[in-house]
C-alpha cells in the first residue's frame, strides 16, 4: 500500500492525474489492446479529470483506446437530468476528451431489470480483461460507491439503498431538497473493485480524515469499506493534508519520507519519436 501526502487538492489532483496519464502511457493501448479505467464521480475528482483534460488537450495523452467503467449511478433519474452521474461524467470529463461513447461505460439507473443491468455490467468488465486501474473517492464515512457502511466486502455490481448521511450528504447537488435526492442507486461491490489490478483512492479535505485513520491505520471493517484495500495487492491512497489530521504522526513521517520514490511515479515519460 502506498500513501501519498500532498500539501494541499490542487496538488493531490496534479498527482493522480499524471499517475493515470502514465499508466495509459506505459501500457501503450491500441485497437486491440485497450486500457480499461474505472472511475468515480463527485466532488473529489474534479481536479483530476480538470488535468486529465489539460493533458490530452496538451497532445501529452489520448482516450483513443481506453475503455472505462464508472462505479455507480442513481436509480430512477432521467439521463439527462443535470445530476445525473451520465450528466457528470459527460459535462466534466468525457465530451472534453476523445474517448468514444461506445467506450463509456456508465449504469444504466432506469433500465427496467436492474438486477439484470448489474449482471450485464460485471459481464462487460470480464470482457474487457477487468479493470486495470480503478479510481476511487470516498465519502466521510467511508464509503466507496456506494457500498454504505455494513455493505459486504465481497459485494458485486447491485442495486444498494442509500443511508441518510449519504442522502444530506447529496442534497446540496439537489437544492438542498431532500425529497429530490434519489435513495437507490446502482453500484459497484466492494469485491468489483477489489479485482481491479490497482485501486487509488483519492482522499481530501478535514471532513475525511477520520475515514482515512480508519483506512490505513485500523483494521478491516465492513463499517468502513475503503479499509477493505488495505487486502488489495496494489492500493495507492492519494490524499492532502488536511485529510491526515487523524493519523499519528509516526505514520505520516513514514509515508512522507518515500515520497521522494512516489514522485518518479508521475515524472514526465521521455516522449517516443513520432514515425515519417
Amino acid at each position: 500500500m502506498k500513501l501519498i501526502i500532498l500539501n494541499d487538492y490542487d496538488q493531490a489532483s496534479e498527482w493522480a492525474a499524471k499517475y493515470i496519464r502514465n499508466k495509459i502511457l506505459l501500457f501503450r493501448p491500441g485497437p486491440s489492446r485497450y486500457f480499461t479505467l474505472g472511475l468515480p464521480t463527485g466532488s473529489t475528482p474534479l481536479g483530476c479529470y480538470k488535468k486529465l483534460i489539460e493533458y490530452y488537450k496538451n497532445g501529452e495523452i489520448s482516450f483513443q483506446y481506453v475503455k472505462t467503467f464508472n462505479m455507480d449511478e442513481y436509480v430512477g433519474l432521467p439521463r439527462d437530468h443535470p445530476e445525473s452521474y451520465h450528466s457528470f461524467m459527460w459535462n466534466n470529463f468525457f465530451k472534453h476528451i476523445d474517448i468514444k461513447a461506445e467506450n463509456a461505460h456508465i449504469l444504466d439507473g432506469n433500465a427496467a431489470d436492474l438486477q439484470a443491468e448489474c449482471e450485464a455490467f460485471e459481464e462487460k468488465i470480464t470482457a474487457a480483461g477487468g479493470i486495470e486501474l480503478f479510481v476511487g473517492g470516498i465519502g466521510p464515512d467511508g464509503h466507496i460507491a456506494f457500498n454504505e457502511p455494513g455493505s459486504s466486502l465481497v459485494s458485486r455490481t447491485r442495486v444498494k439503498t442509500l443511508a441518510k448521511d449519504t442522502i444530506m450528504a447529496n442534497a446540496r447537488f439537489f437544492d438542498g431538497d431532500l425529497s429530490k435526492v434519489p435513495t437507490m442507486a446502482l453500484t459497484v461491490g466492494v469485491g468489483t473493485v477489489m479485482d481491479a489490478k490497482e485501486v487509488m483512492i483519492l482522499i481530501t479535505g478535514a471532513h475525511k480524515a477520520f475515514a482515512l485513520y480508519k483506512a490505513i491505520e485500523e483494521g478491516v471493517n465492513h463499517m468502513w469499506t475503503v479499509s477493505a484495500f488495505q487486502q488489495h495487492r496494489q492500493t495507492v491512497f492519494v490524499c492532502d493534508e488536511d485529510a491526515t489530521l487523524e493519523l499519528r504522526v509516526k505514520t505520516v513521517k513514514y509515508f512522507k519520507g518515500m515520497m521522494h520514490v512516489h514522485n518518479k511515479l508521475v515524472e514526465s515519460l521521455p516522449q517516443e519519436p513520432k514515425k515519417n
